[in-house]
């Protein structure tokens, strides 16, 4: 094996390692909804939407290098990942707090009690999301990188937020308040969509440089 091909290789499995990271730690901390002033509007969002643009950009990247099989690959690694997460916070669960225990039995239980829930919707919206993208890849011929990458993101990510945001809500918040919870999530994440269209084009510049790859053209593992 050359050594690009084990930068190609390693840089596959960092990314990789990097999407699961983010993917269960926007599921683990999704129940808690916070307030960010943005300048032009104060965005209504759930904490789990701050890392959460960052699993996008990677499974775009993922997408454009490796192709759609191996990027599903990381996917479908994550949601394995996140039903180990959800067995050890089930086994959690059935083993009370002791006396002056920093957590007690119901805080534990009000923070996770959704996070299968959180989970299926995240991993549904990933898996959206690498189908639009290489179907956009198609067909723009491998050119116009900026539309896959919008593009798939903001379908996807409508998707995401309205799942979520009925799951966490639905029975609990009026349909108004759900709705601007959805707007809210919604545009945050299209907004950051749109702003690391400028780090997946500074990425792929270097990886086809590096890799001698030309527009389209995809790493075989």
């Amino acid at each position: 094996m050359t050594k690009k091909e084990h930068v190609a290789e390693r840089l596959y499995y960092i990314l990789g390692a990097l999407f699961i990271a983010a993917l269960i730690t926007c599921n683990l901390i999704a129940n808690k909804f916070i307030s960010i002033d943005l300048g032009f509007k104060t965005f209504v969002i759930s904490a789990g939407v701050l890392p959460y643009p960052i699993t996008f950009l990677i499974t775009d990247i993922l997408s454009e290098l490796y192709g759609q099989k191996r990027t599903t690959h990381v996917v479908l690694s994550g949601l394995f990942a996140s039903i180990f997460v959800l067995f050890i916070l089930w086994l959690g669960a059935q083993f009370p707090a002791i006396e002056g225990s920093p957590i007690d039995d119901e805080t534990f239980n009000q923070v996770f009690q959704n996070a299968w829930r959180v989970i299926a919707a995240y991993i549904v919206a990933q898996l959206i999301d690498v189908k639009l993208f290489h179907f956009w890849k198609r067909l723009t011929k491998g050119e116009m990188l900026w539309v896959r990458n919008n593009f798939s993101t903001v379908i996807s990510q409508f998707v995401d937020t309205t799942l979520v945001v009925v799951i966490l809500f639905f029975g609990v918040e009026s349909w108004s308040t759900m709705g601007s919870y959805i707007s809210d999530g919604w545009l945050f994440k299209v907004i950051f969509a749109a702003l690391d269209t400028f780090i997946i084009y500074g990425f792929m510049a270097w990886a086809r440089s590096y890799f001698k790859l030309k527009k389209g053209e995809e790493i075989e593992l």
